[in-house]
């Protein structure tokens, strides 16, 4: 009998977390890494200079917060939208920028659902997906989740990007475990990433 497979808090995670390197590095053309070592942290919260947070709920409850340094934040984005097509003279300069904070909020919105897709894909879980919202700011802000969650656990993961300019993730989310009662085959999906950055090319090249 083939032995079960268990998957807890920090399985998720790394499932998150592929889904944020991924999504970044295709949009970015560039490398993006994340540490191997993950912090376990109390609460989540919000900090400059740019923070982006989400929710989602269903088979699975929990908080997304990305918080990007301005140097990540203005890497990101310039690589994001030179990669797109647009020239870098017509680029934001400042990370305070609404473009900055729109860039990584559609960003964001494509890594969620993209972590949707691999939890159904991985472990046979459907979630419901808030818009994130971006905020610059100068301070931290604590942000907690306004549904019940049993057990929450918190964690905080450190990502860099290709010119090692610092960004983090931090999730709170319910304690549970998912156990394989039987061997199942994974659905293939179509990869939605080169999809949607192939048709954001052709509607910048049309203007």
């Amino acid at each position: 009998m083939a032995e079960k497979m268990i998957q807890s808090t920090d399985e998720i995670l790394l499932i998150l977390c592929k889904s944020v390197q991924k999504v970044l590095a295709k949009a970015s053309g560039e490398a993006i890494s994340f540490s191997p070592i993950v912090q376990k942290i109390s609460k989540t919260c919000l900090k400059p200079d740019i923070g982006c947070f989400t929710v989602f709920e269903g088979g699975l409850s929990g908080l997304l917060i990305m918080n990007f340094t301005s140097e990540a934040a203005m890497e990101i984005y310039t690589s994001y939208m030179t990669n797109m097509g647009m020239p870098r003279e017509e680029l934001s300069i400042l990370h305070t920028s609404d473009d900055v904070a729109n860039s990584l909020g559609e960003l964001m919105s494509q890594t969620m659902g993209h972590f949707q897709t691999d939890l159904r894909q991985e472990l046979q879980v459907s979630i419901k997906l808030n818009l994130p919202k971006m905020l610059v700011i100068n301070k931290n802000i604590a942000i907690s989740i306004d549904t019940k969650i049993d057990s929450p656990q918190y964690r905080r993961v450190s990502f860099e990007t290709e010119n090692h300019c610092p960004f983090f993730l931090e999730l709170c989310i319910e304690k549970t475990e998912f156990e394989t009662l039987f061997p199942f085959e994974k659905e293939k999906v179509e990869d939605i990433d080169d999809i949607l950055i192939a048709a954001q090319k052709k509607q910048n090249l049309a203007f």
